[in-house]
Order: C-alpha cells, then structure tokens, then sequence
C-alpha cells in the first residue's frame, strides 16, 4: 500500500480525490492516522453537498465515527489507480534482485526516469509526483 507520507505528498502536489467505491483513505486525526478505511456502499459512503464531499460511516464501524469531511482524509491509491494516473506515461514496472521495484515512466518531450521504491505502490507514487509536478510545470 502507497506510504502516508507519499499520499500526503500527492495531495500537497495537487492531485485531486473523487470519492467512489474501493477506495482506501486514512483520516487525518493522530488517534485514527494508523487506520485504513475503504469506501463500500455497505459501510462508507461519499455525499457530495455543495459545500464539499462527506464521507459518511454508516453504522457499521465499530466506533461512534458519523462521517468526516473529505478534506480531513487522504486517498491512498492502490497499485492499479497508481498506474492508471500514470496513463501513457507508464513504460514498465520491474522487482529488481534486491526486492524493490522501478517504475519507468516517459513524459512527452522528456527522456525516460525510473523511480525506485520498497513496495510497487510507492514506486508508481514517486513517479506521479513527477508527473504532477511537470503538469504543473514545477519542473525545469
């Protein structure tokens, strides 16, 4: 699972968050950050007010957690929402001997860049604070 800090990083960078089912988050609170939530229609679900999105906990949890306000949560995508915000900048995903992973990506106009990580989610992660970065045009 992509590291807290690189959701956070993300989000910072300015990766936008529409809520739908199957999606993991943790909610940014010191007593519920080490917890991984997932949206389910049974259990958790996103009510879009005009005011801003709503993650509302049905009943279900094992604590008194009514809903929580999209902005006090962070996504964590998975591995296969990772690679598809890389979209056709995603060359290849490698395990290299030594356990990690590397992630290839090619931006238009630019030379190939591997990203090197523990775990194949943070590999995808880094590469996408790249690309954000440059959509952004942060990057010379």
């Amino acid at each position: 699972m992509i590291s807290l800090e690189r959701a956070l990083r993300l989000r910072l960078d300015g990766l936008r968050w529409h809520p739908r089912s199957g999606d993991r988050f943790a909610v940014l609170q010191p007593e519920l950050d080490a917890e991984v939530f997932t949206i389910s229609e049974m259990t958790i679900q996103a009510h879009d007010y005009p005011t801003g999105t709503v993650l509302g906990f049905n009943g279900t949890t094992e604590w008194a957690l009514d809903s929580v306000a999209q902005d006090d949560a962070v996504w964590l995508p998975r591995e296969d929402q990772l690679r598809e915000l890389l979209g056709g900048t995603f060359r290849s995903l490698a395990r290299a001997v030594d356990g990690t992973y590397q992630v290839v990506v090619e931006a238009p106009g630019r030379p190939e860049r591997s990203f090197t990580a523990d775990t194949a989610e943070d590999a995808y992660a880094d590469a996408l604070v790249e690309l954000v970065a440059l959509a952004l045009d942060r990057l010379p």
